[in-house]
């Protein structure tokens, strides 16, 4: 739905007899935080913002308050932060009668760390460049017959997944669960985050969605509220969907793709791709690749930004281990797809489903950016196996999040793309988020030591 302005919003509000209004914002994790609010405050927050508790900017995904930041914390009494409301995110949601939501964002004081923000800060960018911006996210997520109670009481061990073994691309499986995937596709349709493709990973339960392409933002609003909507519709049918990057030991983990194609802001012409090319590939694409390819190793938090999604960085897993890139290759970080005029892109493949979309897509789209104003080269394409030859795959990428945060602290390109206030505060809550891992003793440091050494 699209409004031009807030009584165009209000009619349409009296006409449709909408009696609840739900409002909310994207923490630093891509945790959706949010409210109901009546009809007059609703009205009220449209056209003059409202305040909201900075708290939701100084605490991780399990609300324990950070030690290490300036943003918000006891020192700030955790004020209101002011927001606003986005007109252009507007929709009803399908499965609450009479309600509709609307994402909002930081601004003043708190617009530098806001996560929306900075990728409407690349957007702008690309813009500045004559550049129009389109992207899609798509995700892998594993089903369990479960609910929030039962993987509690069950230390989340043995959980049963929705469907055994392995098997991708089955028509069994979702014929079988037909019920589950229409309502999916349904209610993202509704929700105004149209899905493209549906189908079962290689997992036990694991299915994975392609979303559609849109404008680079509201791709991001999509795969934001697609995540957030896809656990909610499992739990109201006695399900549980999770986005972790790797819940187990045995299976590959969970990915969590960006892509992003550059049109020409006037003519709309993809400026990605080249008929004269023998790969389909404009210069201007390979300078987008360049930048992706240098910075992902300074950049990496932001795409990859907990604890478990190391864990998927392995080899042999689907998921990259060197910042590199290919032509039409699953096995490198940056992957270049020639679709033709319509659709040449490049693919962020070593996202993970857990990544904050917001963060993710704005590493991913700055990179490319920086790539572009300084003409960076890309390193020699990969053919075949990324894996094959180690010393031939490019810089290796950080093991761990605390590796990765300290690069991505010291960056000076980080700061340049994103300002001094987002690099500082984001990277105290990832050395926050390391710290917390640091300190649990886990299962395999049990099983590892604690007969035998």
């Amino acid at each position: 739905m699209h409004f031009q302005d807030v009584d165009q919003l209000t009619s349409f509000l009296d006409e449709e007899s909408i009696r609840f209004h739900k409002v909310g914002v994207f923490d630093m994790d891509g945790v959706f935080r949010g409210k109901y609010m009546d009809r007059d405050k609703f009205e009220s927050s449209l056209r003059k913002g409202f305040g909201f508790c900075d708290v939701v900017l100084g605490w991780d995904s399990n609300d324990q308050l950070f030690d290490n930041t300036e943003v918000s914390g006891w020192h700030t009494g955790y004020r209101d932060a002011p927001v606003s409301l986005d007109l252009s995110t507007v929709r009803k949601i399908p499965f609450e009668d009479d309600t509709i939501l609307v994402i909002a964002q930081f601004d003043g004081d708190y617009e530098a760390v806001c996560p929306r923000r900075l990728l409407g800060r690349s957007i702008a960018k690309a813009k500045s460049m004559g550049f129009g911006v389109r992207a899609a996210l798509e995700y892998e997520f594993f089903m369990f017959k479960e609910t929030p109670e039962s993987a509690r009481a069950k230390g989340y061990r043995d959980l049963e997944p929705l469907t055994p073994g392995m098997f991708g691309y089955s028509m069994l499986r979702s014929g079988v669960h037909a019920e589950l995937y229409h309502e999916l596709l349904e209610s993202m349709e509704l929700l105004e985050c149209p899905i493209e493709g549906l189908h079962t990973e290689t997992g036990p339960g694991v299915i994975e969605a392609a979303l559609r392409h849109d404008e680079a933002l509201a791709a991001a609003d999509k795969g934001a509220l697609f995540k957030t909507f896809t656990k909610i519709l499992a739990q109201r049918m006695g399900l549980m969907a999770t986005f972790m990057s790797k819940w187990s030991n045995e299976y590959p983990g969970q990915s969590g793709h960006i892509h992003i194609s550059l049109e020409d802001h006037e003519t709309k012409h993809n400026v990605f791709y080249a008929g004269d090319d023998p790969d389909g590939l404009s210069q201007t694409m390979r300078w987008f690749m360049g930048g992706q390819v240098t910075l992902l190793p300074e950049l990496l938090p932001m795409i990859c930004s907990t604890v478990n999604a190391y864990r998927r960085l392995v080899p042999g897993m689907w998921a990259p281990t060197h910042a590199n890139w290919g032509i039409e290759n699953r096995t490198t970080a940056m992957r270049a797809i020639p679709g033709g005029p319509n659709s040449t892109r490049s693919e962020c493949r070593v996202g993970p489903a857990d990544a904050n979309p917001y963060l993710a897509l704005g590493a991913a789209l700055a990179s490319g950016l920086w790539g572009i104003e300084n003409k960076v080269e890309p390193p020699p394409v990969i053919v075949g196996s990324a894996y094959a030859n180690p010393s031939d795959a490019g810089v290796p990428l950080p093991g761990t999040l605390g590796e990765a945060t300290r690069k991505f602290s010291a960056s000076k390109v980080a700061r340049e793309l994103f300002g001094d206030a987002f690099v500082d505060h984001f990277a105290a809550t990832r050395d926050w988020e390391d710290r917390l891992a640091r300190k649990h003793v886990t299962d395999w440091d049990l099983a590892r030591y604690f007969e035998i050494i």
